[in-house]
């Protein structure tokens, strides 16, 4: 897993900057793919060129085996 996710103990949370809003939002956009392709959801906040997603298992409380496993597969993006 990348080193620019931040574990908060609860979550695993990563900003992305973009040149532009457009550029942030295909970049959402290939997020989503990526989330359905492991039928697991990140929260994500948008704010212009700012993207920053956090990964949590609701169900489980927490952090589980699949939160690492998507942000592995979102770091590839």
């Amino acid at each position: 897993m990348g080193q620019q996710w931040e574990n908060t103990g609860h979550a695993l949370v990563r900003e992305f900057v973009f040149a532009d809003f457009a550029g942030a939002m295909a970049f959402v956009n290939r997020v989503a793919q990526v989330a359905e392709e492991l039928n697991h959801h990140p929260d994500i906040t948008i704010r212009w060129n700012k993207v920053t997603l956090t990964l949590s298992t609701h169900a489980s409380g927490g952090l589980t085996g699949r939160d690492f496993q998507l942000a592995e597969a979102l770091d590839a993006l």
